[in-house]
């Protein structure tokens, strides 16, 4: 069980891409057959072993926060420790974090993942090796995504920007294991874990790359949204993969 480390969730966006399809419902909250898409994910991170969730929120977050407060009170979260932040303004996905670690005072190692990113398995793999580390899965496209590089020893050596052509590759599967002190010196501007954060561990040799092979989808946009929907619908059968 990994009930003491605290995973923080990213959903604080304002799912542009799937705005089209959600009639201004946040991603989180995106229904999947007859339950909200955080719903599941909960259910998954839960399954291995996480009890201790803190959400980060800006766009629709009182929709939820309330559905965070049925599901503490009857729900799947009635046995978890639970906390949110709202951000005053969007902040970027690095931003969001620090804004986090200050409110709450978050001290030592947790774990970052994005709300609208399902991955099958790997939460042990990354709590288990040695912060700060990425979480990383192979695509036979990589396009939307950009690519992740890495040497033999596994250590992240840069990250590639997206390009056209279709080609294998290995990208950045949304979830990492990070350390409160790479946010002391916020400024309190957003900005973000991808450009910033992740980069900077990578200049100074220190990020490390945790490859999985399980599920991956990032539901960003309707048809991968769809496509998700149509997985669960067929009882999870077939292997998921973007």
């Amino acid at each position: 069980m990994h009930s003491e480390i605290k995973l923080l969730v990213l959903a604080g966006g304002f799912g542009t891409r799937l705005s089209s399809v959600l009639n201004d419902v946040p991603k989180a909250l995106a229904i999947v057959g007859f339950v909200p898409f955080l719903y599941l994910q909960i259910v998954q991170w839960k399954n291995q072993g996480i009890k201790n969730f803190v959400f980060l929120l800006h766009h629709r977050a009182d929709l939820i926060i309330h559905f965070l407060l049925q599901e503490r009170k009857v729900g799947i979260l009635n046995d978890c420790v639970v906390d949110w932040v709202v951000e005053p303004a969007p902040m970027g996905t690095g931003g969001a974090v620090a804004y986090a670690v200050k409110k709450l005072q978050i001290m030592g190692n947790f774990l970052v993942t994005n709300a609208d990113t399902w991955l099958g398995t790997g939460i042990a793999q990354v709590i288990q090796a040695k912060s700060p580390v990425l979480a990383v899965v192979q695509l036979t496209d990589v396009d939307r995504y950009g690519l992740v590089r890495f040497d033999t020893q596994f250590s992240v050596t840069s990250f590639e920007e997206k390009s056209q052509g279709n080609h294998l590759g290995w990208i950045n599967a949304g979830l990492c294991q990070l350390n409160a002190k790479s946010f002391e010196s916020w400024d309190n501007q957003p900005f973000s874990l991808e450009n910033k954060t992740l980069p900077d561990l990578v200049h100074d040799g220190h990020l490390k790359a945790v490859l999985l092979e399980t599920e991956f989808i990032d539901i960003g946009v309707p048809d991968d949204y769809f496509r998700f929907c149509r997985w669960i619908a067929a009882d999870r059968k077939d292997r998921l993969c973007s």
